[in-house]
This record gives C-alpha cells, sequence and structure tokens, in this order.
C-alpha cells in the first residue's frame, strides 16, 4: 500500500525536556543530548497493554551483562483477529501519522537510504523490493527475505530476485545485479540496479560527528560498451522507461530502478515505453497487495552473512562487536511477534545489542534465530501506538534529534516522531475484532 506524500517536518511535542522527564527521563537540556544520552539508559518498567483484541504491547527492561542493558518492545499480534501490512512511500512520513482511524500500531519498516545530503536523493529510497496497491515500486538485487501480503494473507520468506516483466508488451525475464548471472542467458534478458547498489561514505562532522552521502559522479551503473541501461521511472499511468543510456552509467538515483540489455537489444526498448513487473519469484505481482524486502536473519547476521545489505547500509550494522537498537520481526503459525531492543549511540551503557547478544535473546524467548528477521534499526527502532482514545504515542528511539541544517539552528528533539520513513507496517484489528 502507498502512503500520501506526507509534510518534510514532524510537528514538535511542546516542552521537550517536560515531556521526557514525564517518562522518567531527565536531561539538563535538548542540546546536551547531541553529546551525552546517558539520561536515557534507564530500564523501564515491566507493562503490559492491550492496544485492540489480538493486538497487546509490552516492555521489560533486560541486564546484558558488564553494566549494559536494553529495554524490549515488544508488540504481539494475533493474525486471526488482526492483519499486519506493508506501506511505503516515496515521500515519507513520521510513524505516528501511521497510527489512525482503525490502525491502532506501526512499527518501523524495510531499511532506507539514509544520507545527509538533501541535494541527492533518490527517486526511490526504499532498498530493493517495494510493491505498491500491486505495483512493483523497486526491484530487488539480491536473493532476501521479504514480507508480503499475497492474496489477502501475511508472508515471510526468502524472495529470489528473478521474475518476469513487460516492456511496451514484449515478454522478458530479470534478474537482480547482485545475482550471478543465467548461464546461458536467455534472449532479452534484462538486468536490475536500482538505489540498493549505492554506497554510502562518511566525513568527518565537527558538530554532528560524521555526515552521510553518496559520491554522485560515481553513484551509476558500471560501464560497458555491449549494453543498454534504460532508467524506468514512475507516472500516473504506470512505470515508463524515461532514459536510455547506450554503454552503462545510468544515475542509479534518476529513477525507480534501472534495466540493463545486452547486445543485440529489443527496438521497443525506448523512451517512453510502459514498463509493468509481472512476476517477482514465483509470485505474481497482480496477486501481491504490497510488499518489502527484510533485513537478514537473526541467524546470518550473527555468522556475518549480510553482504547484501552492508554497502547501500554504510557502515554496516551487522558488525560483529557493534551495539545497535533493533528492531525484529517472527512468525509463528497466527502469531506475530515485532520487537525494538532499544538504545542509544551516545550512552555508553545503553547503546543497543550485538548481533550475537540478538541470537542468544531470541533463543532464549523460544525464537529459532533462522526465522527472526532485521527491519530497519538504529535510530528508527520505534514502535507507535494508541491506547485508548488518547493521541498516538511512541516507545523506542526517544534519543532522536534532528540535525541542524545550518552552523546557527539547535538541535531539536524529536523523539516521538523519530526519524522520517519510507516503510512501515500498520496493524488494524479485523472488522469483527473491532
Amino acid at each position: 500500500m502507498s502512503i500520501p506524500f506526507a509534510p518534510p517536518d514532524a510537528h514538535p511535542d511542546p516542552d521537550p525536556l517536560a515531556e521526557l522527564r514525564a517518562r522518567g527521563i531527565h536531561a539538563p537540556s535538548v542540546q546536551s543530548l547531541a553529546h551525552d544520552q546517558s539520561p536515557f539508559a534507564r530500564p523501564a518498567r515491566s507493562w503490559t497493554r492491550h492496544l485492540a483484541p489480538g493486538v497487546v504491547l509490552s516492555a521489560r527492561p533486560i541486564d546484558l551483562g558488564d553494566g549494559c542493558l536494553t529495554n524490549a518492545f515488544t508488540l504481539a499480534v494475533d493474525l486471526d483477529r488482526a492483519g499486519c501490512r506493508p506501506v511505503s512511500s516515496p515521500g515519507g512520513f513520521h510513524l505516528r501519522s501511521l497510527v489512525t482511524g482503525p490502525v491502532v500500531a506501526a512499527v518501523s519498516g524495510a531499511f532506507a537510504y539514509i544520507s545527509d545530503d538533501p541535494a541527492y536523493q533518490p527517486a526511490e529510497p526504499c532498498l530493493d523490493l517495494a510493491v505498491r496497491d500491486h505495483q512493483a515500486a523497486s526491484l530487488p538485487t539480491a536473493t532476501k527475505p521479504a514480507l508480503l501480503i499475497h492474496h489477502g494473507r501475511l508472508v515471510v520468506r526468502p524472495l529470489a530476485a528473478t521474475g518476469t516483466l513487460t516492456v511496451a508488451g514484449y515478454q522478458h525475464t530479470w534478474i537482480g545485479s547482485k545475482q550471478p548471472p543465467p548461464h546461458p542467458t536467455p534472449p532479452g534478458h534484462l538486468t536490475v540496479y536500482g538505489a540498493a547498489n549505492c554506497r554510502i561514505r562518511y566525513h568527518d562532522d565537527p558538530r554532528t560527528g560524521f555526515r552521510r552521502d553518496v559520491d554522485s559522479a560515481a553513484n551509476a551503473t558500471p560501464r560497458d560498451p555491449d549494453v543498454l541501461d534504460c532508467t524506468v521511472f514512475p507516472t500516473p499511468s504506470g512505470a515508463r522507461i524515461a532514459t536510455l543510456h547506450p554503454g552503462g552509467g545510468a544515475d542509479l538515483f534518476a529513477g525507480a530502478y534501472v534495466l540493463r540489455a545486452r547486445r543485440p537489444w529489443p527496438a521497443h526498448l525506448v523512451p517512453g515505453a510502459p514498463v509493468h513487473v509481472t512476476a517477482i519469484d514465483t509470485f505474481a505481482t497482480a496477486d501481491v497487495g504490497s510488499a518489502l524486502s527484510l533485513g537478514p536473519s537473526v541467524a546470518d547476521a550473527a555468522a556475518g552473512l549480510t553482504a547484501a545489505w552492508d554497502q547501500s547500509l554504510g557502515t554496516s550494522p551487522f558488525r560483529p562487536d557493534a551495539r545497535y537498537a533493533r528492531t525484529l520481526l517472527s512468525r509463528d503459525g497466527r502469531h506475530l511477534s515485532l520487537t525494538v531492543l532499544d538504545g542509544a549511540p551516545l550512552a555508553p551503557t545503553f547503546q543497543g545489542v550485538t548481533v550475537q547478544e540478538t541470537a542468544e535473546l531470541c533463543q532464549r524467548a523460544g525464537h529459532d534465530p533462522a526465522a527472526v528477521f532485521h527491519l530497519d534499526g538504529g535510530q528508527t527502532s520505534k514502535v507507535a501506538f494508541r491506547h485508548g482514545h488518547g493521541r498516538a504515542d511512541a516507545v523506542g528511539s526517544l534519543h532522536y534529534l534532528r540535525w541542524p541544517r545550518h552552523e546557527d539552528e539547535p538541535f531539536r528533539w524529536e523523539g516521538l516522531d523519530g526519524r522520517r520513513l519510507y516503510s512501515a507496517l500498520q496493524i488494524t484489528p479485523n472488522e469483527e475484532s473491532r
């Protein structure tokens, strides 16, 4: 499902220090939190809230040893009584804005492109697969686990970066650019590139510590005299080829994705030609209402099998010794669990959990780490929810600050809204439950 465009700025809650104090978090000033987030290093009190029939949110502190801790916020969903659907938007949104109408909760979704350069952003910020309203907004470059709504039902499974599509009515097979090419290559076969092929780089910043961006000049498909790259762009009437790039060198951010053909390329690959993705792996897109690529399983992250994610995420959050806040998804029959393991990067005893600690916590909770998957973590880890008839609240990443956009601007606390997202999971009770 797609989400209408949301304004670029969140509406800050009045008196952020009072808001934090009400939650037991005492900081001398908002500006101090840019350097010291230790006020957030406190164990949460244990509580359970029934948000709707079949939807329960709970909190509990977890002692990690050596003076370190995390707080776990778990949203448990009975899929016989409530639904979970992935939503996304290239315009972005804040998580609390999704908790409206019958929606009782929302959780941060798939990994997306993050950069501190507002002047150079991808047309489609979702990394790898995103399906909206039965239309593929972006295609996977690598085989990854995915969450999809297939014939109205939630499916969580690995999805191969292969499929079929039509260009101007002509059938083609396609494969992700990070996959080994088929041999022999079928006639008319296409290779997919997208924002997930980018490489994030880091620079020191005297005020914020670091700055992320990509080298726009190098952020392009590989050069090859025997290829034709076709940039595909969404339009109100559907996706179409926007520009052609003989010899490669197509900007990875200029469209939703890039289709690469090898000589002799078909004559119907021309600007304006309509593109319709007909299948992803074995799933016909007509049967998929919405979908998102997931992060690696907890088991794969603990084993270091994360190459498909690393370069487009910059400094990998799956490094063995790295502590990060993490968002996890697991499904066991009719039961779906969405858990945030909280942390703040500038709180030495509360920076999150390592991939190995995550695996151990999953095993302790009775979950197979191979069947638990990462969603977007770090400062994106958040659950927004409505309890009773009040306004939407949030847990996770309450330390979040909006970085200054110019030298004279202060840091601004946006802990309840958090980072601007491009995808999320919405939880809605079934009509009969409501």
